[in-house]
């Protein structure tokens, strides 16, 4: 990276802790006045930064613009899934990725396990809302009074004898998620179907998908599939990463 680029991107992140004038930005880049009026106009130019009435500069509109037409064109599953594929590769089961779209959540991606076992869920199918991994996550994530909104309308069936029974239950695992940073399914939804699943996040730190790693009974037990949670919240954290931008960069 050239040096005039590296030190017009260094103002960036110096104004986004607030308004600065010519000797600041000059005093933290450690270079003339002449050069930094230079960079801030360049940056002007492109609406990147503002400069007030008060003479000092500010981040543009712009800016803030680019940044939300960044995230709008985000597409979760395509980052994710290569890290997907690559979790299948070493563990072998089932890994699903969901989102919480009106009132639901559903399975956007998924990749099957090697074993001949294969689970009925679907990409695009809604997951059982008040027992999955996944569900768990991505409600967890949203304010008290959303949560128990959305908990106080919800059916609650017992798909077997370890699904929650009712609102007040949901709440109390809601909360255990949100502590954790990770979930659970063990046999909730299916008796013979264990799942653990961890979140991943925007740059906000705000969930914005889930993932998981389901096997049935008959391939590994509920305590096997655990020891595999350090390996499925490693995946998500780099998918987070990647997601939001905060991944170091190569450089080239």
């Amino acid at each position: 990276m050239s040096q005039t680029v590296d030190r017009a991107l260094s103002i960036l992140p110096l104004l986004a802790q607030g308004p600065a004038d010519l000797g600041q930005v000059a005093e933290r880049l450690g270079v003339h006045k002449s050069t930094a009026l230079r960079l801030l106009r360049t940056l002007h130019e492109h609406g990147l930064v503002y400069r007030q009435e008060d003479q000092r500069y500010r981040l543009g509109a712009r800016l803030f613009a680019l940044a939300q037409e960044a995230v709008e064109n985000l597409d979760v599953r395509e980052i994710a899934h290569p890290h997907l594929v690559a979790l299948n590769d070493r563990c072998g089961h089932t890994v699903h990725l969901a989102v919480y779209e009106e009132q639901e959540v559903l399975y956007i991606d998924k990749v099957e396990s090697r074993y001949p076992v294969r689970m009925y869920s679907r990409i695009g199918k809604p997951v059982a809302i008040t027992v999955a991994a996944v569900a768990k996550l991505l409600l967890a994530d949203l304010t008290e009074p959303e949560r128990r909104t959305i908990a106080e309308k919800l059916d609650y069936p017992m798909y077997t004898s370890r699904s929650t029974p009712d609102a007040a239950a949901f709440l109390k695992e809601l909360t255990v998620v949100r502590e954790q940073g990770w979930a659970t399914d063990l046999g909730g939804h299916e008796e013979s179907i264990n799942c653990i699943g961890a979140p991943i996040r925007g740059a906000d730190g705000r969930v914005v998908a889930a993932m998981s790693v389901s096997a049935p009974n008959v391939v590994v037990t509920a305590e096997e599939l655990l020891t595999l949670l350090p390996l499925v919240r490693r995946t998500a954290e780099t998918i987070s990463r990647e997601y939001s931008g905060t991944t170091r960069p190569k450089k080239v």
